[in-house]
């Protein structure tokens, strides 16, 4: 599996790039957004990349951060959402947008995408509601791109792990901050004010004491939404 190509950006297409790696020149696959973000041909670039496997054809997808390829293997596991609808779906609407849409219900944003009509958007809603919230609270760490950095990669010598301790059962108190925290990074993550997403989680957290991190961002957004 190829998951990330870093090289100089030789040349632009209408849904592609070529990456030359070492010599190496790889057609990657884009969205219109992520296209739109490249530098100039000649330039370094990095792309976060999936491999799309068939008996007659091999196509790499990139992507400017992790988050934006996991929701793209997120979206096509939907039936009837391939390679090239959820790359339309992301072009229109980014990682954020795909998040924001799915946890608000919102089948007219998805259906903004070229060639997505309503009953595939609905669709999406749908089968993505009770998967979306645990990879919006792992995007913190998965939406940065290192397309800066591939020059200067530096692998250090792996140090002997200390030997492992049994952990602590967390208190009812620790795990209720635990989810309240990872709600408020995913709503970071979409774009969200500081004071704003807190006073959300805070709400919606005291009215609901159970609730663990995918509900809590569920509750926030609701209270975050345009009324």
């Amino acid at each position: 599996m190829i998951g990330r190509i870093a090289g100089r950006l030789d040349w632009k297409g209408i849904d592609s790039v070529l990456i030359d790696c070492r010599g190496v020149g790889y057609i990657v696959h884009v969205s219109d957004r992520t296209l739109a973000g490249l530098p100039p041909a000649g330039e370094a670039v990095a792309l976060y990349t999936d491999l799309l496997v068939r008996e007659d054809l091999l196509q790499l997808f990139g992507f400017p951060s992790m988050l934006e390829r996991e929701w793209h293997k997120l979206l096509m596991t939907v039936q009837g959402v391939g390679a090239k609808a959820s790359m339309a779906i992301l072009g229109a609407l980014g990682a954020e947008g795909v998040a924001r849409a799915i946890t608000l219900g919102d089948a007219r944003a998805v259906q903004a995408a070229p060639g997505v009509g309503p009953k595939l958007a609905q669709r999406v809603i749908l089968e993505l509601k009770s998967k979306a919230p645990s990879l919006m609270a792992m995007g913190g760490g998965l939406a940065r791109n290192d397309a800066a950095d591939f020059e200067d990669t530096v692998i250090e010598e792996a140090k002997p792990a200390p030997a492992p301790r049994k952990p602590a059962k967390p208190s009812e108190g620790a795990k209720r901050a635990a989810s309240a925290a990872d709600a408020l990074s995913a709503l970071a993550n979409l774009g969200y004010g500081a004071g704003d997403a807190a006073e959300a989680v805070a709400v919606a957290s005291g009215e609901n004491p159970d609730a663990d991190t995918a509900a809590l961002i569920r509750l926030a957004l609701k209270r975050l939404a345009p009324r």
